[in-house]
């Protein structure tokens, strides 16, 4: 059953740009930021898909560490009238905005009858990354960011603790920045303890972006300066195998299970 809404009544689209080229994102996407009167976002990834902003489209802009404020001003523009999108870097549910902006209208008390919001896929990175390492998450794996910042670190090494124990796959976002220097290495520490030195590690900055790099190593021999020079920082993503992980041909390959 169709639900009823006020005429007059905006729409704020939550969508995720993927890695952010146009190439790599859904036609709805396109669809709902091309139509939009209002277009909300970060610097960054305004940046991304400025080709396919229109010059008569309003542009609300955020720096680092506005989420809040960023999914304020596109509810208020909506509740205002206005047909919204609020983008978001991948996929608007995986470590991005679309939680926060549920969150809000209910502290609000914002029914759907009274704000439409739609929320749009994208490509997650862990998929971005996946897809250019081979075959890392063909079996079960877990995904846990090592960012402290809403999450208190001795939660994030139960976390680690408990997917090395089970063996999975684990995918780190957030691995590096300029004030965390060392969670990568003491999450590879914890895992060390379940997995031995040949298991297969892969590394990505900026997924399918320009200047896009790609490595894989393994436990033993990872470097947490990164790869020929380059670091690991908060654009880059690391996949770690489980214990039936393996290299070939330069790829990571995570076996399902299927009779070879």
């Amino acid at each position: 059953m169709k639900e009823s809404r006020s005429a007059g009544a905006g729409r704020l689209s939550i969508v995720g740009l993927g890695p952010g080229e146009t190439q790599w994102m859904c036609r709805p996407a396109l669809e709902a930021i091309r139509d939009a009167e209002v277009v909300c976002g970060y610097k960054t990834y305004l940046e991304l898909i400025e080709a396919i902003i229109g010059p008569r489209q309003e542009i609300v802009q955020t720096g680092m560490n506005r989420e809040k404020d960023r999914c304020q001003k596109a509810i208020e523009r909506a509740l205002a009238g206005k047909r919204v999108a609020l983008v978001c870097s991948g996929d608007p549910g995986i470590y991005a905005l679309s939680g926060l902006v549920f969150e809000i209208l209910k502290k609000m008390d914002i029914t759907s009858e009274r704000l439409r919001v739609d929320v749009i896929p994208g490509i997650p990175a862990l998929s971005a990354c996946a897809a250019l390492l081979g075959a890392p998450l063909m079996h079960d794996f877990s995904v846990i960011s090592l960012s402290d910042l809403l999450t208190p670190w001795q939660t994030i090494e139960r976390r680690i603790e408990s997917a090395a124990a089970a063996d999975f796959v684990t995918v780190f976002y957030n691995p590096r920045s300029r004030k965390r220097r060392d969670h990568l290495s003491m999450a590879l520490k914890i895992i060390s303890r379940y997995r031995d030195g040949n298991t297969p590690v892969g590394i990505v900055t900026k997924a399918m972006r320009p200047g896009q790099k790609v490595a894989i190593t393994t436990l033993s021999e990872i470097s947490l300066s990164g790869p020929d020079g380059w670091n690991i920082g908060m654009q880059s993503l690391v996949i770690v195998g489980n214990s039936q992980s393996f290299i070939s041909n330069g790829r990571i390959v995570t076996p399902r299970g299927y009779e070879v």
